[in-house]
């Protein structure tokens, strides 16, 4: 359970200058508000002190003012305390930056894209700092951020070699292979399979290891420690497969991969990630056998692709 701490105070009337500064010292601890004159904040947090502190001004000023440190009594309230913490909206306020940012990108100046970087930069080191119980939405935010300024720096220096280099390979050499991947597949390796059936290899054979330290050594791996293809810098491995075989350039495979990136690894939001993820969950639900849910998720990404490439 966690130790939180919960102020009770009357705040001082007058000097009103001195209520402004006590509003102003609570909204920046991210303290969360119980009712009227009582605020509650984790006492692991690193604003912890500055309540403190706070409630000492109060007393200075001639009000009434108690910290009291305390458990929740049951679960129920520790969810309850927890929930007043959700910064799920902020952090959609931010993914909606993002998206616009990178739209901005092409057109920006390069003063234009410091000002955006640092824009954002601000804008997430506030949530961040009221993020008293990080979540998935706090990594994605920074994944997303990372990546978008990847890509502003690839601009910025175009000839700048960068981390993270995926080789060129030709597919007359990649007919006919096996591929190995982990089995039960997640999004990246159901959408490399399929891209590797579709636009690699015209023949391929799928295995699914139970230890990818025994993958075949005439097998071509993809998705695990030390797989032939793999993860890349800040590439899934979807996307370093279409790099290595030139597919990049296709406008839907590229937003494909922006989708499978950010489902598997978060960053910037993709809006048809949602409806993509319950999808697959639902295969994996009714296939128990992985060649049987890569032949599935395989008319799910054949129609995905389709769309995508009316999409404009």
């Amino acid at each position: 359970m966690t130790d939180w701490l919960v102020l009770t105070a009357s705040l001082p009337t007058s000097p009103s200058g001195l209520r402004v500064r006590i509003w102003r010292g609570l909204k920046a601890t991210g303290c969360a508000t119980l009712r009227e004159g009582a605020y509650i904040l984790p006492a692991s947090a690193a604003s912890a002190a500055a309540l403190w502190t706070i409630e000492k001004a109060i007393r200075d000023g001639g009000a009434d003012a108690h910290m009291l440190q305390l458990q929740a009594r049951d679960v129920a309230q520790e969810k309850t305390f927890r929930a007043l913490f959700d910064r799920s909206e902020q952090y959609a306020d931010f993914a909606q930056s993002l998206k616009l940012a990178r739209k901005a990108v092409k057109a920006a100046g390069d003063a234009q894209l410091g000002k955006l970087l640092h824009t954002l930069d601000q804008q997430l080191q506030s949530i961040r700092a009221t993020d008293h119980f990080p979540a998935k939405a706090g990594a994605s935010a920074t994944g997303g951020l990372e990546m978008l300024r990847a890509e502003i720096e690839r601009k910025l220096s175009p000839g700048e070699p960068g981390a993270g280099v995926v080789d060129r390979l030709a597919r007359d050499s990649f007919q006919g292979r096996t591929w190995a991947t982990r089995k039960r597949p997640w999004v990246d390796r159901l959408a490399t399979a399929w891209l590797v059936a579709r636009f690699v290899d015209t023949r391929p054979r799928f295995v699914w290891l139970d230890d990818p330290k025994k993958c075949p050594e005439s097998a071509l791996g993809f998705d695990f420690d030390g797989a032939r293809f793999t993860h890349t810098g800040d590439k899934v491995s979807f996307e370093v497969v279409a790099q290595t075989f030139g597919l990049e350039g296709d406008p839907a495979l590229k937003r494909l991969g922006e989708l499978v990136h950010y489902i598997d690894i978060g960053g910037i939001p993709v809006d048809e990630a949602a409806g993509v993820e319950a999808m697959v969950r639902g295969l994996q639900a009714q296939h128990t056998g992985d060649d049987a849910l890569l032949a599935a998720a395989c008319a799910v990404f054949d129609t995905l692709y389709a769309a995508l490439r009316l999409a404009k």
